[in-house]
């Protein structure tokens, strides 16, 4: 972020008040002050910024190297997903064979 942005201003050009709202909206979207407010809107610690940037970092590195790795033909390879469950069903199976022992 720099220290001070520019002021966004736009002209109304022949009455036409939708095409000047547009071209505001672009203009302060592209300058950054929306960006800006939201962030400043809580106050985060700098550690909590920093960690979240090296988390970040983390998953886009692992992403390249899973992505690489698939473009270089290894089909084994999957992105993390989550454990899959045991169904209730079958773990009601499970103490009753433990007992029965």
């Amino acid at each position: 972020m720099s220290k001070k942005k520019s002021i966004v201003s736009v002209k109304v050009i022949k009455g036409d008040i939708n095409r000047a709202l547009k071209k505001l909206k672009r203009r302060t979207i592209d300058s950054g002050h929306l960006l800006e407010l939201r962030e400043r809107r809580y106050y985060t610690k700098p550690t909590t910024v920093r960690r979240k940037q090296k988390q970040q970092a983390i998953r886009e590195q692992q992403k390249e190297t899973i992505l690489g790795k698939i473009d270089d033909g290894d089909t084994s390879i999957r992105f993390y997903t989550k454990k899959k469950k045991k169904p209730k069903n079958q773990k009601k199976e499970d103490k009753n064979k433990n007992t029965r022992k």
